[in-house]
């Protein structure tokens, strides 16, 4: 039966690819399609760097794979940080903010996911299912912040430089920079804060940090047109997981998998309910 999940999975992610090489195609610029797909040779770079470098864990049985990665798995980095770009991009942050933003949301995603992700099979940490977060060790979350941040920050930063190649440079740039920046942040975590049993307080310090700095930003959120990819992406995400975990039975193991999962859900539709076609309808008319 897991196997079924896994199957699902990366019949899914393609999907979302699809509708966002769509989105990124209808914007008028091959560049934007670059971009995205740019965000999906990191996310199959990452998870290869981080294999090598960490040995801390390893993927199920997907039927597609190159050599020991699954082929949804940087599809789905890819679709992640593509549409928390656009929803970012549709707040009042300052740009060099919405990175931040950006990690958030990629977080909310994982917090939902990764849990019931190792219960179906898809991947395994090798410490148990009681290991720190339900199965989860605390660096995971680490270090999908760091990713998204680093290559979101990289890839803007280079975007706003004034020549006329930036946009077609940005992308490797982002690649590289964002690369390095994961392997540091990686070793910096596990040979350095780990000694001192820093890593709860350390991660979660970094978070409740970003979280404070965009509320203090006095965010406001969709104040410009966001495309419906922007919602789609990780509410399939969010319905994937919670509905395999309830057919499964492992978002009940324990049953605070499914509290987690019901709330990041009611955040992520909160954060994105204007990118929704039928409130965005509403909105529109009232």
């Amino acid at each position: 039966m897991s196997q079924l999940y896994l199957i699902a999975f990366d019949i899914l992610m393609p999907v979302l690819l699809a509708a966002c090489l769509r989105h990124a195609w209808r914007r008028g610029e091959w560049a934007n399609v670059w971009q995205l797909l740019a965000g999906v040779i990191f996310g199959w770079l990452l998870e290869w760097a981080t294999i090598e470098q960490l040995h801390a864990y390893s993927y199920g049985p997907f039927p597609l794979k190159i050599g020991p990665l699954p082929l949804s798995i940087g599809l789905g980095w890819g679709v992640i940080i593509y549409t928390a770009r656009l929803f970012s991009d549709a707040s009042n942050l300052p740009h060099w903010s919405r990175p931040l933003l950006d990690a958030l949301l990629a977080l909310n995603i994982d917090l939902a996911m990764d849990a019931i992700a190792i219960r179906l099979g898809m991947w395994d940490w090798g410490r148990g299912l009681t290991f720190e977060y339900f199965g989860v060790p605390y660096a995971n979350f680490w270090a999908w912040f760091w990713v998204v941040f680093s290559f979101s920050l990289f890839l803007r930063l280079f975007l706003s430089q004034p020549y006329r190649a930036a946009k077609w440079l940005a992308p490797f740039w982002a690649i590289l920079f964002a690369t390095l920046t994961l392997l540091g942040t990686n070793a910096l975590i596990v040979y350095v804060l780990v000694p001192a049993n820093l890593y709860g307080i350390s991660i979660l310090g970094v978070f409740l940090a970003a979280i404070l700095l965009v509320v203090s930003l006095r965010s406001q959120f969709n104040l410009q047109p966001v495309a419906p990819i922007a919602f789609w992406v990780p509410f399939s995400f969010h319905a994937f997981f919670l509905i395999s975990g309830l057919i499964s039975g492992s978002i009940l193991q324990p049953p605070f998998l499914l509290v987690v999962s019901l709330g990041m859900l009611s955040i992520s539709v909160w954060l994105h309910i204007r990118s929704i076609p039928f409130f965005n309808t509403r909105f529109k008319t009232s």
